[in-house]
């Protein structure tokens, strides 16, 4: 008899899965922090000449960060936060959260996803940091979750939580998920923006307010 399909823990990308900035590449809290700092433009440069580059995440993201020195953090977070959820993530997330650990894993920003966290009542957020000193962004920042390194972190939570990755679902939206959901018992596409996402997935949706009971239906074949 095969063993019984089990969930014990539901993971989700950030950027235009849980939040979905508007206005800037992506949907995502990079843009919308880069858009709020203003520094779009040289922002949106930086985007042009690092994404075609998987090898250079970390310099992408410090040369970001440099555009961000000396900018108070309230002058960013008072227009990105709180952030735009996507349609029906409340009501899902609440639903969940009394049947699964739950967590962030996200190349976006901490600044966004501990906001996030703490206001959905995630268990944990995985995402990249900016420093900030004296209540003002430093110009630096820490790579913690690569925008092509997805599956590596992944691993490295799954033994941090205890849970094979048979036993966690992802949720996701775009091509640099595609390796995470590679790895894991159970995949869904959110709102896809790439073909090669929706190949992948186990399970293909553009309402949030499904994954709940795509995630039993899955369990129960």
């Amino acid at each position: 008899m095969n063993k019984p399909k089990h969930i014990g823990a539901v993971i989700f990308d950030l950027d235009g899965t849980l939040v979905r900035y508007q206005g800037v590449e992506f949907e995502s809290s990079w843009g919308a922090i880069g858009a709020a700092a203003g520094v779009k433009e040289e922002w949106d440069l930086l985007l042009a000449k690092y994404f075609p580059r998987p090898d250079a995440y970390a310099e992408w993201m410090s040369e970001n960060a440099r555009l961000l020195a000396g900018v108070p953090v309230e002058q960013v977070t008072k227009k990105v936060l709180p952030p735009p959820y996507a349609s029906g993530v409340p009501e899902a997330i609440c639903t969940l959260r009394k049947r699964y650990l739950l967590g962030i894993l996200s190349s976006g920003v901490d600044l966004v996803a501990e906001y996030v966290r703490k206001d959905l009542g995630f268990e944990f957020a995985v995402a990249n940091r900016l420093l900030v000193r004296n209540s003002s962004f430093t110009g630096e920042t820490e790579t913690i979750v690569g925008l092509w390194e997805k599956a590596d972190v992944m691993r490295q939570t799954a033994l941090r939580i205890g849970l094979p990755l048979s036993e966690i679902c992802y949720v996701g939206d775009h091509v640099n998920d595609v390796p995470v959901m590679d790895l894991v018992g159970l995949s869904i596409a959110f709102n896809p923006k790439v073909a090669e996402l929706e190949e992948v997935a186990d399970y293909v949706t553009r309402s949030f307010a499904d994954i709940p009971m795509l995630i039993e239906e899955w369990q129960r074949t």
